[in-house]
């Protein structure tokens, strides 16, 4: 049975037109008409697939690559091999994916799943505010008083609830919930995504957990993509926030009155407690956690696995649980991997002489 296909390009690319699109420089004299119509990792490109190399490691795969075209750095480029029209460029990855961009602009927002309009197997409540060109397909619920923008999809499955406002050319992926928020334009969430369920709130005492009632809301602002069965609750007593252009990874955490500010990137399974607050362009490795009320200021990075708990000042890079300066947490590192060494080297000495 032959391999199904998701993604076919939309039309192709001459060599001229990928040096305009990307400012690489084409080296040698082969056809600058040659055209790319897709594109492939080194080991699988055939005569008509762009690639790239970055990095030494896949210089092997390289020598024996049979892609029509080949992205690399002036460190790589003499090793493209002949008949491979090489195109030098200082970000061979960055020109790839400019390329990749072009050739498969279907790839970069999901489409419905179904078919586009109002499915009649939807349940779209009769006070609901629905503009045109929107798609919500069989089995979606729009709750009353919701409202949606222009060019949104609602997938299968997917539930909107009462008063919530989408924007624009938005994607609700299938069976993701949203309840007390509100969505900016071109939001794109994944499957399984929860907005706005309550935060975890309790008065604790020796009689019991009393329910802290959580009437705040979440607040997603224009560009931001929630990767599949990542959970942000909604504000307590102030309103949870994503900044505009933020991109959020699968199964993150962001709980109640949490601020995060543009363009931040937060990778797979970090978690982010109540009230903590996040500048712009903040990057969050995977696994990491932010403590409660803790802040990470603009352009502070956290390495994976660690856990914040002071404050990251702007621009600082952090690592470690706790988490503390990076070059800090590396010293510490080398420090210990020493010291057990030494151990280990005593321990086996002291073995041989007994």
């Amino acid at each position: 049975m032959a391999d199904p296909v998701f993604f076919a390009p939309d039309g192709s690319l001459s060599l001229d037109e990928i040096v305009t699109l990307t400012g690489a420089r084409l080296v040698g004299e082969l056809n600058a008409e040659l055209r790319i119509t897709g594109v492939a990792p080194l080991d699988e490109a055939g005569s008509g697939d762009l690639t790239f190399v970055d990095g030494p490691r896949y210089l092997p795969l390289l020598a024996t690559t049979r892609a029509g075209a080949c992205f690399a750095s002036s460190r790589h480029i003499a090793a493209v091999p002949a008949g491979v029209a090489a195109l030098e460029t200082a970000k061979p990855h960055d020109a790839y994916v400019a390329v990749l961009r072009q050739l498969y602009p279907s790839a970069l927002r999901p489409a419905a799943i179904l078919a586009p309009g109002l499915s009649p197997a939807a349940h779209i409540h009769p006070s609901a505010r629905i503009e045109a060109d929107v798609t919500i397909e069989a089995g979606a619920v729009v709750g009353a008083g919701a409202e949606i923008g222009r060019g949104t999809i609602v997938a299968p499955g997917a539930v909107i609830g009462p008063g919530v406002r989408i924007g624009r050319d938005c994607h609700i992926g299938s069976n993701a919930t949203v309840t007390h928020a509100l969505l900016g334009n071109r939001v794109i969430l994944h499957p399984g995504v929860r907005i706005g369920q309550d935060g975890f709130g309790y008065l604790m005492s020796a009689r019991g957990h009393a329910k802290v009632p959580q009437i705040g809301r979440v607040v997603i602002q224009d560009d931001v993509e929630i990767g599949a069965n990542t959970t942000v609750d909604r504000g307590a007593n102030r309103d949870t926030v994503i900044g505009e252009g933020t991109k959020i990874d699968n199964q993150v955490q962001i709980a109640h009155n949490v601020v995060i500010g543009r363009h931040c990137v937060i990778v797979s399974q970090v978690g982010i407690s109540g009230s903590a607050t996040l500048g712009d362009f903040v990057v969050i490795g995977g696994q990491a956690g932010v403590i409660g009320h803790a802040s990470v200021g603009n352009g502070g990075q956290v390495a994976a696995t660690s856990s914040v708990k002071d404050d990251v000042p702007p621009g600082g890079r952090y690592g470690g649980t706790p988490a503390r300066p990076i070059k800090e947490w590396y010293r510490e590192q080398l420090a210990l991997r020493r010291l057990a060494l030494r151990e280990l080297k005593s321990g086996s000495r002291d073995e041989e002489e007994s």
